[in-house]
């Protein structure tokens, strides 16, 4: 067992004021973020630099060098729909911490992200949808199995270089569709694969006092069925300190009266 991997979701374009930092390149803010995470417990960043038409390749670079500049050689995921800029992100990228990750391939109009991570000897995010969402977990397996064999075909180390993700649905509106979710993290698991996702998702549009609530037993529940990684906020204290304990309850850590503070 290995301990579970959190990928810190703040540095996105989502937010107003790192979408301003990345187009003026302004370090501060980016490096303000990124020291949060990690502090927090953060095992990589998602740098999530939007379609970036213009400036892509450039401004990923420039991401890149300056959050493992200043914090030695974190790993990083590399979150765009433009691949060129994900190329030039490897390009720069140090791999002492470990891989970079590719976010994010699907079955469908994205699946060619899977040959930009063989190419590149990177981890891909593979989400198992195609078109749309899956609707059950008969599409999900199908999605999951033509991506499996594509990572294949490109010779990828399919158990460990592909991290599938059966995709976090919102609660509101999709409550019956929870267990479903749960099941199918415990179907990867049983093929001995390694799985993640926006765990954030399903608490979307809840009041913000819930959300850390349902996403703390929102993944211990997923944990209990096998996931090994989860992009999440690391400044939720709650959450973070959810995740630690089910690593101890799971044997994935080895206990001490300190492990919340490690």
């Amino acid at each position: 067992m290995s301990k579970f991997i959190t990928i810190g979701e703040r540095l996105s374009t989502t937010a107003p004021a790192v979408n301003k930092a990345f187009t003026a390149r302004d370090p501060e803010p980016i490096l303000a973020r990124a020291k949060q995470q990690l502090d927090a417990g953060a095992t990589y960043l998602d740098v999530n630099i939007g379609p970036a038409e213009n400036d892509g390749p450039e401004l990923m670079k420039w991401a890149v060098e300056l959050l493992q500049g200043n914090f030695d050689n974190v790993p990083l995921a590399l979150d765009t729909s433009n691949v060129a800029a994900i190329e030039a992100g490897i390009s720069v990228y140090n791999r002492s911490k470990g891989k970079p990750i590719v976010n994010s391939a699907d079955a469908a109009g994205r699946i060619e992200y899977i040959d930009l991570a063989a190419a590149n000897d990177a981890i891909v995010i593979a989400l198992c949808n195609g078109e749309g969402i899956a609707k059950d977990n008969d599409e999900r397996m199908m999605f999951m199995q033509t991506m499996m064999e594509r990572g294949m075909e490109h010779g990828m180390d399919v158990e460990n270089d592909m991290w599938f993700d059966p995709l976090f649905l919102v609660i509101k509106g999709m409550q019956d569709k929870q267990m479903q979710v749960l099941e199918f993290i415990k179907m990867i698991s049983d093929m001995g694969m390694k799985s993640t996702g926006g765990l954030s998702n399903n608490s979307n549009g809840m009041p913000k006092h819930i959300r850390p609530i349902m996403d703390s037993a929102m993944v211990a529940m997923a944990m209990m069925q096998g996931l090994t990684s989860a992009i999440v906020n690391p400044n939720d204290l709650r959450l973070m300190e959810t995740i630690k304990s089910c690593d101890i309850i799971k044997n994935n850590n080895l206990y001490a009266d300190s492990y919340l503070e490690i």
